[in-house]
């Protein structure tokens, strides 16, 4: 395998936010909305817990919506939605996306990541409602589910719907703003109070009411997004576009592709919640890593016909990728090489089936067995557990991360 790699000095503002001493766990109330009370690790409507209470919401063809907790294996039937054609997650919530436009999912269990340290919450899950559009959906989330927004974009439409996730949190999907980009093609960000909006080959920040700022950067024929401790991502045809957001000001950058490597532009990021590296598959072969941190890209190029790759960004460099032929691989995201692989563990990689990648194990859905394996990546790719939801795993999203 062939390593290329390209570091950008560039100078990159990161948000702080100061946050209160944290309290002890709050007893579940009404709702399971934003911080109350004096202490910021209170939760009306939530219990706290001592550990992350991982689970999976999964979906079938029809529609219906079941969630497992991984920790027990107790299962729960949560209703039913239109049928779905996508499923993205925030680690909270569960975006599907129907006729109907997007309905909202509310697992109940998450992760309050406040950097030095965590908190996790576990509540009722629960069926939230529906944006109404015309898709296909985009989903573009932020680092916490109960502050800050998620971007929705319409492609049947054409709309950028920024929706606020604290009304999320207390069960209503209100909207920040709703407006008519004229494209069938779009990301909608979040960042800070507003979201990163794609019109055409520029990218515009608009405020928390729509409005489009003076704040903008190239970005030719964007496409997937994702935020990560350090920066909000953006691909481009070229590169990425890294963002942050502070009282003051927007930053905006632009991280090229390393000279000399031809291996084709991203879709679409996809990490460990959080991580600063993320991984992308590149357009013509192998994949890219992305460091937030580094403003580095690195191109590892590999034979393997990949359909998925999942940047870990542990301390052992792990990326755990899917290929054509069902089989999960682990690669050392620094080399290259191979530490361990699967045998085929899904006859058909279709466009329901989803890798997701937490600190310990890694999670693949077979939507022709509705079943879902559990896989200690870290352990020559071990399946620990094959489960079996109650509601078939046509779709799933992991949650409680």
């Amino acid at each position: 395998m062939k390593l290329s790699r390209s570091l950008i000095a560039l100078p990159l503002a990161v948000t702080c936010i100061a946050l209160a001493g944290c309290a002890t766990s709050a007893e579940p109330q009404e709702d399971a909305g934003t911080a109350s009370g004096d202490g910021h690790g209170e939760v009306a409507g939530a219990a706290e817990v001592a550990e992350p209470p991982l689970g999976l919401v999964t979906v079938d063809a029809a529609g219906d919506v079941g969630f497992l907790d991984l920790l027990n294996e107790e299962q729960t039937a949560l209703g039913s939605i239109g049928e779905p054609s996508a499923l993205a997650t925030d680690g909270r919530y569960a975006f599907a996306s129907t006729p109907a436009g997007l309905e909202v999912v509310d697992s109940g269990h998450w992760t309050w990541d406040h950097v030095d340290h965590f908190h996790y919450y576990r509540a009722d899950p629960r069926l939230v409602g529906t944006v109404p559009g015309e898709g296909p959906v985009t989903i573009s989330t932020g680092m916490l589910s109960t502050a800050g927004s998620t971007g929705v974009f319409f492609s049947g439409s054409g709309e950028a719907v920024l929706l606020d996730n604290a009304a999320l949190a207390d069960g209503t999907p209100d909207e920040r703003f709703r407006i008519d980009v004229g494209s069938d093609g779009g990301v909608v960000a979040p960042l800070g109070d507003g979201a990163l909006v794609a019109d055409g080959d520029t990218l515009v920040f608009h405020d928390a009411s729509g409005a489009a700022t003076e704040s903008s950067i190239t970005c030719a024929d964007p496409s997937g997004s994702i935020t990560t401790r350090v920066a909000l991502a953006v691909g481009c045809a070229d590169g990425a576009v890294l963002a942050t957001a502070s009282d003051d000001a927007v930053e905006l950058e632009h991280v090229p592709f390393p000279d000399g490597v031809d291996a084709g532009a991203v879709t679409a990021f996809d990490a460990r919640k959080g991580r600063p590296t993320v991984a992308a598959l590149a357009a013509d072969h192998g994949f890219w890593l992305l460091s937030t941190r580094d403003r580095a890209w690195t191109h590892v190029d590999t034979d393997l016909p990949l359909e998925r790759a999942v940047a870990a960004d542990d301390a052992e460099h792990h990326v755990v990728a899917l290929d054509a032929d069902g089989r999960v691989h682990v690669l050392d995201a620094e080399t290259g090489d191979e530490l361990a692989a699967t045998e085929s563990l899904v006859d058909e990689v279709s466009a329901g089936v989803s890798l997701t990648v937490d600190d310990q194990r890694a999670y693949l859905n077979d939507p022709q067995t509705g079943l879902v394996h559990e896989i200690d990546y870290a352990g020559d790719a071990r399946v620990a557990r094959t489960l079996e939801p109650e509601v078939s795993a046509d779709f799933v999203a992991e949650v409680g991360r």
